[in-house]
Parts: C-alpha cells; sequence; structure tokens
C-alpha cells in the first residue's frame, strides 16, 4: 500500500519534483550577517530516498527548515509539489506543510496523555476534517509501521524504536508527497536504529519520497542518492549507482 500523493505529470515528459530549490540563500543578522545557506539549488524527485549529509555547523538543519518551509530563505525559490512558496502568508505555509509535508524528528514529540493512535490522529488536526476520517487515516499509517498492536498504548510505554516508528506513521497519515527526517535514529541504540533505517528503506520501495538529514556516515550510506553539504553549499551529489 503506497501512501503518498502522487504527483501529476505531463505525457512524454519526466515528473515534476516534489522539492526543488533555486539559488537559496539564508542569511542571520549579524556583524557581519551569518550566511547558513550560500546559494543552494536542488531538485528532488517523486520516490527518490536521500541523505543530507553534513558535520554540525554544515548548514543542514537550516536546509532542512527552508525545505519544508519551517524558515523562510533570505533569498531564492523554494517550491514543494510545484507550489511556489515564496508569496505565500504564514497561514497558507501551514496549510501547505499539513498537505504536503511529513516530519520526522530525532526527539520523537509525542504527547505522552494520548495513545499511538491519537498521537497519529493528532497530526492530521491542521488538515481539518472528521475525526473519524483522521483516524481512519492513522490507522493505516499505523498498521503500515508495524504497531497496529500498540494502538492504545501510550508513549511512555513504548521502546524508543517504536516511539519512532509512531513519529514516522504520523508523519506518513496525510499521505504527504515529500517525508523529511531529522537524525531519524539519533537516540536509538545500534540494532534499534537499523530496524527504523530498513523501514525508512521500505517505505521507499512503496513509493514514499524521504529525505534524511544525518551526521552519520553509516546512515547516509544506506540511501540510494547522497548530498554533501558544508559550510552552506552543496560539495557532493551522488547515487548509489555512481
Amino acid at each position: 500500500m503506497t501512501l503518498t500523493a502522487p504527483i501529476p505529470a505531463r505525457p512524454g515528459r519526466p515528473p515534476a519534483p516534489v522539492l526543488e530549490l533555486a539559488g537559496v540563500v539564508r542569511e542571520y543578522p549579524g556583524d557581519p550577517p551569518v550566511t547558513a545557506l550560500a546559494g543552494v539549488d536542488l531538485r528532488i524527485g517523486p520516490g527518490e530516498l536521500v541523505a543530507i549529509i553534513g558535520p554540525s555547523g554544515s548548514g543542514k538543519s537550516t536546509l532542512l527548515h527552508v525545505m519544508g518551509t519551517l524558515e523562510r530563505p533570505t533569498r531564492g525559490v523554494v517550491r514543494i509539489a510545484g507550489e511556489d512558496t515564496s508569496a505565500m502568508s504564514d497561514k497558507q505555509l501551514s496549510g501547505l506543510r499539513a498537505r504536503r509535508l511529513g516530519f520526522v524528528f530525532q526527539q520523537f514529540f509525542l504527547l505522552d496523555g494520548l495513545s499511538v493512535l491519537d498521537n497519529v490522529a493528532d497530526g492530521l488536526l491542521y488538515r481539518g476534517g472528521r475525526l473519524a476520517d483522521r483516524r481512519r487515516l492513522a490507522l493505516a499509517a499505523i498498521e503500515r509501521v508495524g504497531l497496529s498492536h500498540r494502538l492504545r498504548h501510550r508513549p511512555s510505554q513504548l521502546s524508543g524504536g517504536e516511539q519512532q516508528r509512531t513519529a514516522i506513521a504520523r508523519a506518513l497519515a496525510g499521505r504527504p508527497a515529500l517525508v523529511m527526517a531529522d537524525e531519524p535514529t539519533g537516540n536509538l541504540d545500534t540494532a534499534t536504529g537499523a530496524s527504523i533505517l530498513e523501514l525508512l528503506r521500505e517505505l521507499h520501495r512503496d513509493g514514499t519520497t524521504i529525505v534524511v538529514i544525518t551526521h552519520d556516515l553509516d546512515v547516509a550510506a544506506a540511501m540510494s542518492r547522497r548530498i554533501e553539504i558544508r559550510d552552506g553549499r552543496i560539495l557532493r551529489d551522488t547515487t548509489a549507482d555512481s
């Protein structure tokens, strides 16, 4: 079962990119200003499995925030599933994130007062709709990540790997065009981290477009495409075939 929303392509043309950055610069105030991103050009097509790798301070976290429309670029253009975000209001950007993007963070960000089912369903609140519909989508996503036996459990009753699977289900529930995972194995032991990586690879095989932000070379090696960033610039962009 595929949980992504495909982007229509014109006959005879390749599918439109899920994400496109053109000349993206992100500066922070200072004397002199701090340049976190220095003219980034990037295209990610539907169905890709991408690692963005770099050391601390390389600009990869800023790139995640800009790609996810959590921060606006100082200059340049960000397009999500063909939609130019440049002139969007904050409300419009929130709607775009709710419809098109899914996020997985290192810290999980689950509410311990809620069950697994309600944690995932609440991730769909900004999309609107009835609770029954949100729970139906949430249940499908939870089954997809192998946690249907934990529906009524609270996060404190789950292992670290199960909490991360819940967070991944929350990101998938709205069938986004793109899922972005920020250090998804950072708080997990080696064996659990490997199982989460295999889950991401399995979701990719089913058609989900995934971008993983990491400093871990082993995590990056598990991805089909690797983009190395340093000092706010893309240094290398390679695929497993190359």
